[in-house]
């Protein structure tokens, strides 16, 4: 009955109404679906071409993450968990873990299947727009009742039952429209400045392979051609020979050296999590990184889930990594590579690479050397998670160029880590202004009108 519905949106207008999950359901506005059991769905079923089946840990903020490990599936499979085809429009859940998390289906995704750790809830009909359903649960007020609600201490988890009772303020269907509207106009301007930033990151990783992986000038040099696209001042940087190293043919002068020789290496620690007067979800106190925020940070990594108080930092003799400095993860998942947009701390399975005084390398080298390093050669064992320690990350081995080179390429894409940067703070505050909006138009605090006007002001 809707009057057993929590109320937690505060005062709503009163042609609103009030609703839970389960009240779609029953009216048959909405249907809830349940990942296929493990037994549908054997590892073995998995292909490198098929169908992408969607996992708990591709469900990102209000979106689904396209990553390279999508696991997929062939055609009989397909049709034969084709009750689990996703549909545009389609919302889906994690079952364990991030349960505030949840992402809607597009066209890029529609076909797709859902896998055995996700829910699905699809609204059906034309009265309830997912678009709208979905900014609902992207609302504080949503994520602090289901993070309340979810089960399990240690893994908090979600079931058909407790997504049955989540709160729904529904207002008509125009204003449904409208809100969708306003909120996805900044959505849209954050994917924008998100799929540029992969093409800059992309044109800086073009340029670096070119010259420090594939040797590009070097070759060409050999053959007594002038590098293309290359001005001759930068081209007379390149030597015109390779010689051998332990790690194979390298352009003469140039060299490999530990990470520990060139960088202050550090690991970040974690105070004792049976003692929570250390951590802090204030924006005030200090930033603490974690593998999942460098997940989710691009490039630049600028803000985290939790923080912690200086108290703890004094305390434990945590480690401040300055502003601009490179991270890599190397613990459980290793290779998540980011760039410090102000100064931070970070859990113990994460390193940190302070710049020497020589300056042997720059960050924005050293970023994107890591990010194409073949991390395999870390690990003896078979689990290169496991095996890699900090020891081992402090002697990875770093290529040397010549330090005037190193200064030109430096400069040369200067100014695209620049700009991703700008996009990326633009970006955080068209959340924080849509993330303030929202409570407030689910409320009824501020109207359609009002809210366009500020989006206006933004964009």
């Amino acid at each position: 009955m809707i009057s057993a519905v929590e109320s937690i949106y505060g005062q709503l207008p009163n042609h609103w109404e009030l609703v839970s999950v389960g009240d779609l359901v029953k009216r048959g506005k909405a249907d809830l679906q349940t990942g296929p059991f493990g037994t549908m769905l054997h590892a073995s079923s998995y292909k490198l071409l098929g169908t992408p089946v969607v996992a708990v840990k591709h469900i990102g903020e209000n979106r689904l993450l396209h990553t390279d490990d999508l696991p997929r599936v062939d055609e009989e499979t397909r049709q034969r968990l084709s009750r689990y085809e996703l549909k545009v429009g389609d919302i889906l859940f994690g079952r364990k873990g991030a349960v505030e998390r949840r992402a809607i289906v597009t066209t890029q995704e529609e076909g797709w299947l859902q896998g055995s750790d996700c829910i699905r809830l699809r609204l059906l009909g034309t009265g309830i727009s997912p678009i709208y359903i979905s900014y609902v649960f992207g609302s504080s007020v949503y994520r602090s009742w289901i993070i309340r609600n979810a089960q399990g201490a240690t893994m908090p988890s979600l079931n058909q039952e407790i997504i049955s009772r989540i709160p729904l303020p529904i207002p008509p269907l125009p204003e449904q429209k409208a809100i969708a509207h306003i909120l996805g106009t900044l959505d849209d301007k954050i994917e924008l400045n998100r799929e540029m930033n992969k093409t800059l990151e992309a044109m800086a990783r073009a340029i670096f392979k070119s010259w420090f992986v594939d040797f590009d000038p070097v070759r060409s040099k050999m053959e007594g051609r002038q590098p293309v696209g290359m001005d001759a001042v930068t081209a007379e940087l390149f030597p015109d020979e390779f010689e051998e190293s332990a790690l194979g043919m390298i352009p003469k002068g140039w060299l490999y050296q530990p990470a520990e020789t060139i960088f202050n290496v550090g690991i970040g620690k974690t105070p004792p999590r049976k003692e929570p007067e250390w951590f802090s979800t204030s924006c005030h106190d200090i930033h603490w990184v974690s593998i999942r925020d460098m997940g989710e940070s691009g490039t630049f990594i600028s803000d985290t889930r939790e923080y912690l108080v200086p108290e703890a930092v004094a305390r434990f003799n945590i480690q401040i990594i300055p502003d601009h400095t490179v991270l890599l993860s190397f613990k459980l998942t290793i290779g998540r590579v980011a760039l410090t947009d102000g100064e931070m701390t970070t859990n113990e399975a994460i390193a940190h690479f302070k710049l020497g005084s020589k300056l042997q390398l720059s960050s924005e080298y050293l970023y994107l050397y890591l990010k194409t390093f073949d991390y395999s050669q870390l690990g003896s064992t078979s689990s290169i998670a496991e095996a890699v320690n900090s020891k081992i990350i402090k002697a990875m081995p770093n290529l040397i160029p010549d330090r005037d080179l190193m200064e030109q390429f430096t400069n040369q894409v200067a100014d695209i880590f620049t700009r991703i940067k700008g996009n990326q703070r633009e970006s955080r505050t068209l959340s924080s202004i849509r993330d303030t909006l929202l409570p407030k138009l689910l409320s009824g605090e501020i109207r359609v009108k009002e809210a366009e006007k500020v989006v206006e002001t933004v964009l």
